[in-house]
């Protein structure tokens, strides 16, 4: 385990947040009192002093997908297609929750994971608000301490710099081509922009402690995971129109957040969610937010 990056992630997940996002992800992990492991939040929201009318974003990391959700097809389609996710609301606040066993976690943070969507999004700052003891604690900290090492890892056979900044840029800019998502041009760059020494002092660290080996075809890698991203960024829309509640209305809100747009949902889309779902796909491609 990284000796010089783990205790820079620990400082960073345990450092306290919103009071009121501390208490939705206690009320989260109380739906799943058999199974609940820890919670985190991550986003956007980090960044925000008053969280009213903003979608929060957290993972809940639960032991095995049966404890979740016993013998429903949930349990097999999260185990399919991780993560299923959730819609939440708690006084006052709204939010989505997605949900992962702690094997999960801990393989997609790490470089057997066959896409990008967990490590992109924990290689970034991330909070961890509740957990059912120390070891699920150590457990979820230890998974996200590889998130940083494996972007990294497979930024730098495709990186113009060698710096650790120059490496994190190459990295986001990767991922954002690997997945189907509604942020402006640019989006990938001023993540890294809004809080350089952090992404400086984290990679300084994961280079010291050493990265994993890349893959000799870094480039073949890197357009497996986007052509699997964008795959898996459909179909986990259209798994979504059976588990979140209001999904077509999420999708839009987030297009039109991130995008600059002024889509309103009709009330057809709203009938036939999937199909819905599947006419707004465009709309991402046309605003050049490909993730």
């Amino acid at each position: 385990m990284s000796s010089q990056l783990l205790p820079l992630v620990a400082a960073e997940m345990l450092q306290p947040a919103d009071p009121r996002a501390a208490t939705m992800a206690g009320a989260i992990a109380a739906q799943y009192p058999h199974a609940a492991r820890a919670v985190l939040f991550y986003g956007s929201c980090l960044r925000e002093a008053n969280l009213d009318g903003l979608m929060l974003d957290f993972y809940l990391i639960v032991s095995d997908y049966r404890a979740a959700y016993g013998k429903s097809w949930l349990a097999r389609a999260n185990a399919l297609i991780p993560p299923n996710v959730f819609p939440f609301e708690h006084n006052g606040l709204i939010a989505k929750y997605a949900v992962l066993s702690e094997a999960d976690f801990a393989r997609l943070c790490s470089p057997a994971a066959d896409n990008v969507s967990v490590w992109a999004r924990f290689a970034q700052p991330s909070r961890l608000l509740w957990a059912v003891d120390e070891d699920a604690r150590a457990r979820a900290i230890a998974a996200v301490a590889q998130a940083a090492p494996t972007l990294l890892s497979l930024a730098l056979p495709m990186a113009e710099g060698q710096d650790a900044l120059s490496l994190w840029k190459a990295g986001f800019t990767l991922t954002y081509q690997a997945e189907l998502r509604a942020e402006r041009k640019g989006r990938s760059l001023s993540i890294v922009d809004a809080d350089p020494d952090r992404y400086r002092r984290f990679g300084e660290a994961a280079l010291a402690d050493g990265l994993p080996p890349s893959p000799e075809q870094a480039a073949q890698r890197w357009r497996a995971l986007q052509r699997r991203g964008k795959w898996l960024s459909v179909v986990r829309l259209a798994k979504a129109s059976f588990t979140y509640a209001g999904g077509i209305d999420y999708l839009a809100w987030k297009i039109n957040r991130h995008a600059g747009t002024a889509i309103v949902i009709k009330p057809w889309q709203r009938r036939w969610p999937l199909l819905g779902a599947v006419t707004l796909l465009p709309r991402l491609f046309r605003s050049g937010s490909i993730r």
